[in-house]
């Protein structure tokens, strides 16, 4: 799908959530990202060898900040959504906030300050109770645009580099966009239309794809 028609379902999908506000909230088609097995997934040498050492010692042995898991993210239209950390739920899938503007950060994903994989964050489009979300705004996003990500005592700027569509329920648990191996990259899921409610709402995942712009910096 050429970016032209990406943008077009993406616009209907962000209509058709107005409308109905319902979709993507707890119990309703919540994004269904199967994280589980994320953290036990074959990651490189590198990220093994990581895994086995302090923050600390990762840092001086790269060269870099100590990582810390994201806690705030400003969107492309400027919107700042809290993030906290989550697991998964009994079903394996990623246990997204009800709150919508509460978005989700996958803990056995990578954090602000990694020097490779990636970082995901999924939040809910809307909600019956909450009407539309802040991530309903990245229906829209183009390539180019940034977004900025905070921890506790660091911030970081990411180019959106991919929009995607996929459907709901095939982002599996050995799943790239996820994981904590590869290149450094911050993956931001959200449902998207077309809605469904035979269906069991929302039929499609938006996923955007950015990479970093620049190095992680201390806020201080």
């Amino acid at each position: 799908m050429d970016l032209r028609r990406l943008r077009a379902s993406f616009a209907l999908a962000a209509l058709l959530g107005a409308a109905s506000v319902a979709g993507c909230s707890a119990g309703d088609g919540a994004p269904t990202v199967a994280a589980h097995a994320a953290a036990t997934s074959s990651p490189s040498a590198s990220a093994r060898s990581t895994a086995t050492a302090a923050p600390a010692q990762l840092a001086r042995r790269v060269g870099s900040v100590v990582p810390e898991p994201p806690t705030r993210i400003r969107l492309p239209d400027g919107h700042r959504v809290a993030i906290r950390a989550v697991g998964t739920t009994r079903n394996g899938f990623l246990d997204v906030p009800d709150d919508i503007r509460v978005a989700g950060w996958w803990s056995g994903g990578s954090r602000l300050g990694d020097p490779f994989g990636s970082t995901l964050v999924a939040a809910h489009v809307d909600s019956r109770t909450q009407g539309l979300g802040p991530f309903a705004s990245l229906l829209g996003v183009r390539r180019g645009d940034r977004l900025r990500l905070w921890s506790a005592g660091l911030h970081q700027t990411f180019r959106v580099v991919s929009l995607q569509l996929r459907a709901q329920g095939t982002i599996g648990p050995g799943s790239w966009l996820h994981s904590p191996a590869g290149p450094r990259r911050l993956t931001l899921v959200t449902c998207a239309g077309p809605y469904d409610a035979a269906r069991g709402g929302y039929q499609n995942l938006a996923v955007i794809t950015a990479t970093p712009v620049d190095e992680p910096r201390s806020r201080s």
